[in-house]
Formats: C-alpha cells, sequence, structure tokens
C-alpha cells in the first residue's frame, strides 16, 4: 500500500458519522468514530505499525529520524569540561572575600562587562526558544524574545547602569535597602529570587533539551545533570568563575551561532516551506454517488490558483470544473516514485510576514498572537531592569561608565545574534513542519478556516530545531551551533544560580543572623544548592514537551514576576524628583503590584493559546469532528460536490486567553498606589506606615570582619 492509499476513503470520513457516546477511545474521542475507522481498517486503530493520522486521514505516519552522530555528544562533553575547569579555578580569585565573590571586586574591564551582559541576555531563551516559537508560529513570536531582551540592556544603559555602579553595593535588593529600608529589601529580595527560579529552569530546559537528545537521555535526567554541571564551579568562584566562562562561552558560543544561523539562512533548500504540490488519488477511489472509478492521473488535491498549478504543471481536473489539479502522471507515476505532501501550505508560507505586529489576522488561517508579542517585549524590555544578573554586572564594572556603554554594547550584540534564529523557523518549518515527511497531526480535530474535516491540528516537534542542526549543516557547523546554544545556557544559569545565593544570604538570612564575611560566603554557596535543585524540579515540570514548556515561556513568566511590583520602586529609587522616595509607598507598590499579578493570573480567562480573542475568523480553537449527513472530502478534494463536506460542522470555539492583561495591568497599578502614597503622605506630613528600623534606608557594612552592625544612611 502506497503513503497515499485510503487516502479519500478516510480523510473526511469523520463528519459522515453520526456522534453518540463518550467513551474514549484510541484515536477519537467519539467511540462511534473510532469503532467506524477500525471498520475501515479491519481491526481496532491504531493498528500494529501504523498511526491514528494514518489509520483516520490516511496522511502518512511520522518518518522516524536518524540518530546524531556520536560526536556531537563528544565534542559538546569536552567543552562543557573545558567551561567547568575554567569556573573552578576561580576558586582562587575569590580570597574569601564577598565582595570578590558578589561582584568579581568590581574590576571587570569593559570588554569583559559587555560580553558578560551579553551571555546573560544571549541564554537558550534567546537561541533556543526563539527558534522553537518562530517554527511552531511565526518570525516575531520568536523575535520579540531577543528584541525584549536586547532593549532592556540599552534601557539599563541609559537610564540605570551609572547609577547602580556608583551606588557600591553587593546586589540588586541593596538598593532597595539603602533607599528604603529592610522591609522593602527583603520583599524584592523574595520577589527577585522567585523571578529568578524561573529564569533558571528555563535555561536548563533548553540545555537539557540538547543533552537529552545528543546523548540519548531521559530529560528529566539532562535537566538535573545541567543544573549540576552549572552549580559546581558557580559556588565555587561566584562572579569571578560566572564573568571569565561568560567571555569564553560567548567567545566559543556567540560566534558558532551566527555561523551556523548565517549558513543555513543562505544555504536551506527552501527559506519557508513553498506552495504545497498536492495529493495523487488512490487506486481504490470511486464516486460514492455513480460509482464511477476515478481518473489515475488527476489527483485529488485542487490548486488555489493558476500560478501554483503552472509551478507543478496542473491538469485539468476531473470533477471541479475550470480548477487545476496536481499531475499525478509526472509527479506519482508510481508507488515508490511518488512526490506529495499534507496540502498545508496552499499559498505558500513565508520568512516573514511584516504586519505581523500590527495585523491580527497577518497569519491567516491561522491565530496571531500579536497582543502577547507586543507584551512580551514590554515585559522582557522593562522586567528585566529587575534582573539581578544584569544589576550584579553593572556594579562589577570598574567604572559607572563602562556600566553604562557594556549594557548599550550587550543590547547591540543581542540584537545581533538573537534575531537571526527567529529566520530559522521557517526554515526548520520546511524540514520538519506540517508538509514535511515527519509531520504529526491529531487525528481527532478538524477546522472550518482550514477546511479539514479531521487532522487539523499539526503537532510540532519539540525537537525539530536540534534535528536540523544535527543534519543539514555541514557537522562541524552544527555542532557548533549546539555548543553555543548549550554555552549560552551554561551562561545564564550559573549567573541566576549565584544571583539565588547572594541575595538570599545577604539580603534576607543577614538579617536575622549575624555573621562575617566568611560565613557568608560559605552560606551563599550553600544557599545555591537548594535553589538549583527547587529549579531543576520546576525545569522537570516544564519539560519541551509541556503545553507551557517552550523555553521562552519561563523567560517571560520569570520577568513578568519582577515588572508587577519591583520596577516603579527601583526608577523612584533614582528619578523620584520630589526629595526621597517613600519606603511606605514603595513597600505598599510592590506589594500591591505582585498581588494584583497573583490575582489577574487566576481570575482572567486563561485557554493556554496566549491569543487575545479578537472577533476574526483566524480566533477559533480546533473542534471534534461531528456528523454532517452526505459529506466526506475537503472542499479542496477534486471529487463531485455531494461529496465534500459543510466546514461550517465543525463545532468550535473562539480562543479565549487574556495573557498579557495582566502583565501591563500589574505595574500600572503599582506605579498608581506609588504615586497616590506619597501624595498622602505629603498632605499629611508623616510615614503612612512606620515600621520602625524597618523602614529607615539604611548603609551595608561590607568587607570587615563582623558586616552585621547596619548604619543609618
Amino acid at each position: 500500500m502506497s503513503r497515499y492509499t485510503m487516502y479519500a476513503l478516510m480523510l473526511g470520513a469523520a463528519v459522515a458519522l453520526a456522534v453518540t457516546g463518550g467513551a474514549d477511545a484510541a484515536c477519537m474521542s467519539q467511540k462511534d468514530n473510532d469503532d467506524f475507522f477500525a471498520g475501515l481498517a479491519g481491526a481496532p486503530i491504531p493498528l500494529a505499525n501504523s498511526c491514528c493520522q494514518m489509520d483516520v486521514c490516511a496522511i502518512p505516519c511520522p518518518a522516524a529520524h536518524p540518530k546524531p552522530a556520536s560526536g556531537f555528544g563528544v565534542g559538546i562533553g569536552i567543552m562543557i569540561a573545558f567551561f567547568c575547569a575554567i569556573g573552578l579555578g576561580a576558586f582562587y580569585f575569590v580570597g574569601g572575600k564577598a565582595e570578590n565573590f558578589f561582584v568579581a571586586g568590581r574590576s571587570l574591564p569593559l570588554f569583559v562587562v559587555t560580553l558578560t551582559l551579553a551571555s546573560q541576555s544571549i541564554d537558550s531563551n534567546a537561541l533556543l526558544g526563539n527558534a522553537d516559537l518562530s517554527y511552531k508560529y511565526h518570525f516575531y513570536d520568536g523575535a520579540v524574545l531577543p528584541i525584549g531582551l536586547g532593549l532592556s540592556l540599552i534601557l539599563n544603559g541609559i537610564f540605570l547602569a551609572h547609577k547602580v555602579n556608583e551606588e557600591l553595593v553587593l546586589t540588586l535588593p541593596d538598593i532597595y535597602g539603602k533607599k528604603y529600608g529592610k522591609a522593602v529589601e527583603i520583599v524584592t529580595s523574595i520577589c527577585t529570587c522567585c523571578s529568578f527560579l524561573c529564569l533558571l529552569a528555563g535555561n536548563l530546559v533548553g540545555m537539557s533539551v540538547i543533552l537529552a537528545y545528543i546523548f540519548d537521555i531521559s530529560e528529566v535526567g539532562a535537566v538535573f545533570l545541567s543544573g549540576i554541571i552549572c552549580l559546581a564551579y558557580t559556588a565555587c568562584g561566584g562572579l569571578f568563575s560566572v564573568a571569565y566562562t561568560d567571555v569564553v562561552q560567548a567567545a566559543i558560543g556567540m560566534i558558532g551561532c551566527l555561523s551556523v544561523a548565517y549558513w543555513l539562512i543562505n544555504n536551506a533548500k527552501e527559506e519557508a516551506p513553498p506552495p504545497s504540490i498536492g495529493m495523487p488519488k488512490t487506486a481504490a477511489y470511486t464516486t460514492v454517488t455513480s460509482g464511477t472509478v476515478a481518473n489515475q492521473d488527476i489527483g485529488f488535491y485542487v490548486y488555489p490558483d493558476d500560478a501554483t498549478a503552472a509551478m507543478y504543471d496542473g491538469v485539468d481536473c476531473e470533477f471541479t470544473a475550470g480548477a487545476k489539479c496536481y499531475n499525478a502522471a509526472k509527479w506519482c507515476p508510481s508507488e515508490d516514485n511518488c512526490v506529495a505532501d499534507n496540502a498545508a501550505y496552499p499559498i505558500g508560507d513565508k520568512r516573514i510576514f511584516e504586519n505581523q505586529m500590527t495585523d491580527p489576522a497577518a497569519l491567516t488561517p491561522f491565530p496571531n498572537a500579536i497582543f502577547f508579542n507586543w507584551a512580551t517585549i514590554f515585559v522582557l524590555g522593562f522586567g528585566n531592569l529587575a534582573a539581578l544578573d544584569f544589576q550584579a554586572r553593572c556594579m562589577a564594572a570598574k567604572t559607572p561608565l563602562q556600566a553604562r556603554i557594556g549594557c548599550i554594547l550587550g543590547g547591540l550584540l543581542t540584537f545581533f545574534v538573537g534575531i537571526p534564529f527567529a529566520y530559522l523557523g521557517a526554515i526548520t518549518r520546511y524540514y520538519y513542519g506540517p508538509d514535511s515527511k515527519y509531520a504529526e497531526f491529531e487525528a481527532d480535530t478538524c477546522s472550518t478556516i482550514l477546511d479539514l474535516p479531521t487532522c487539523a491540528a499539526w503537532k510540532p516537534d519539540p525537537q525539530a530545531f536540534i534535528k536540523l542542526l544535527t543534519t543539514e549543516p555541514p557537522a562541524f557547523l552544527g555542532g557548533w551551533g549546539l555548543l553555543g546554544i548549550v554555552a549560552a545556557s551554561m551562561s545564564t544559569s550559573d549567573g541566576a544560580i549565584l544571583a539565588l545565593g547572594t541575595v538570599f544570604s545577604h539580603n534576607v538570612v543577614r538579617h536575622f543572623v549575624e555573621f562575617d564575611d566568611k560565613k557568608l560566603l560559605m552560606i551563599s554557596r550553600i544557599a545555591t544548592i537548594p535553589f538549583a535543585f527547587i529549579a531543576m524540579i520546576i525545569a522537570s515540570a516544564y519539560k519541551s514537551d509541556h503545553p507551557s514548556g517552550a523555553t521562552g515561556y519561563l523567560l517571560i513568566v520569570a520577568f513578568d514576576i519582577v515588572l508587577a511590583g519591583c520596577i516603579v520602586p527601583l526608577f523612584a529609587a533614582f528619578y523620584w524628583p520630589f526629595g526621597k522616595p517613600s519606603p511606605a509607598a514603595a513597600l505598599i507598590a510592590v506589594v500591591g503590584g505582585t498581588l494584583l499579578r497573583v490575582i489577574l493570573e487566576f481570575s482572567l480567562p486563561k485557554d493556554g493559546w496566549l491569543l487575545l480573542p479578537f472577533a476574526k475568523k483566524e480566533f477559533y480553537d480546533y473542534g471534534v469532528p461531528v456528523k454532517d449527513e452526505g459529506t466526506l472530502y475537503p472542499t479542496w478534494f477534486d471529487v463531485p460536490a455531494d461529496e465534500k463536506w459543510t466546514p461550517s460542522s465543525c463545532p468550535q470555539t473562539r480562543f479565549e486567553d487574556y495573557t498579557g492583561v495582566d502583565s501591563l495591568a500589574s505595574p500600572l497599578f503599582s506605579l498608581v498606589l506609588f504615586l497616590l502614597v506619597s501624595g498622602i503622605e505629603k498632605m499629611k506630613g508623616s510615614p503612612l506606615l512606620d515600621f520602625g528600623d524597618w523602614s529607615e534606608p539604611y548603609n551595608k557594612k561590607i568587607n570587615e570582619d563582623n558586616a552585621a552592625p547596619l548604619t543609618k544612611a
């Protein structure tokens, strides 16, 4: 039986059934549907050595992908060991001083600051998450990640980096303590730690996807392996380890990522999936009404326009007057010599749709997450200003000017390296998309706008981009690209681990337990362990096959947390025009913005598709096939008109996901609270809330035998 035998009998047959009952079935959610296809197949489905999309829709089962060559694993293993050796060697530079561990002795030159900031920004989210999202959806769905991250560094360079460096503090929450007191410092420390647990988890997911595929291990095992590797050298050398491994990882990784990206852009067979060629009729097909045997030289697929028909030498259709159909005599002369596809792109795909960020219908017939994409840029652009790792590198710069320039250069470098990866999404769709031999579909789905009675929902391969790198470019270049993504994951993961340990020990524990510099170092190193393992557990729950498991999703969640409450007090700390900013206003803004974000997370409608419900035909979810008497096939099949289904018979509901509304509303609410409390205090002439010393701004002493005593600012 050829790949396309029984196609006509099965593709649209689900809509010819009377749907009753509701028992679960192997391929179809309705028992009557499943029984019908089992009757056609002569046995329960899926058949042995078959799959649901073949037994229901006659779409060939996804082809098996070859295993990656062993050389990929050897090369990546050697380089990971090399990175770890550099990080572990930095243990000797710390010298028992907290300032060395936390901010590398404030000694980092401009080129190190630039590369280490870019390394934190160009992580597995900006690369692998970017490529994954642009493959599953489209260009800007991935590109918004490096755009938002790069924008954040540039904004930080313009507004905050030099001021953060001038404060001579060890961590970002120190600034909140210095400006607002211990209460605000502790609350923001908790928020930023929660944020960085998600950031770390997202990067562990990205690194683990590669290690799991290359070394053929479970993804959960790869998550814990990735976390332990990064934890080992980070806990030893602190920011010295992180900064100088970042430089090496940036030099090797960024060049590798750029090289493989531009090679694929210039050498791929197609820059995006071309118009579908279609499929032939099957030898078994006869018309239902007349019993006429169809002309086998004319395929099922009806071309959407003359240009596409001319591209593939289409022939006059048998049943569809005035239309051109698949030329089976030319493209499929025999079962073992057949060029065909799944007709997923009637007019072809594009590398980029220029109006994707301005028109909700730009991707028709597919929905466009335009609102969420703009919200993502805002969340990353402003939420990242409260990123512990970014600001730690600004503190570690030799001068305020170098911190400022390093941020701007790092942001531009993020654009230069990250955005090209969004172009690779369309290339990945060509090799692993719905028209490829690896395509997988959900059999029990229909769609009106796609004109599909069954098998409407395509299931993207979460490993598609990694498979692309191991098969299409030269092996050396593909391995270099994979190594670049691993290096990017490591460079951000180690920074996140360091930030979690230092903030927890220095800004939380130290308020309740007195200890000197050496004990601070010990507690910081110990604290990295539980945080790293918590992040590993989160990453295990959000693996690549999780509905929200794309690496980019956890990145957005991470900075959504701090955007909600921490950004307004941070800007006010440096730019409040009416004297000293209010500690009470800052505390209420942090708590209020964060609480609203949590409330909206659970109160707003969210169906998981991240699509605001625009009143357009593209914004409907896939339906479950139901009865439509007398119709069998999609309208783009060359069959008698009375055998075609009625697309409106597919029961679909509108997408309803307000994700992004909460992200924008929470910081706005935080700003309103800050202004309101500040205004009330000005009219009242006294603080609205007073927690004694906990409301008093103060300075920490550092690098002394006993750093616990506090002095008021």
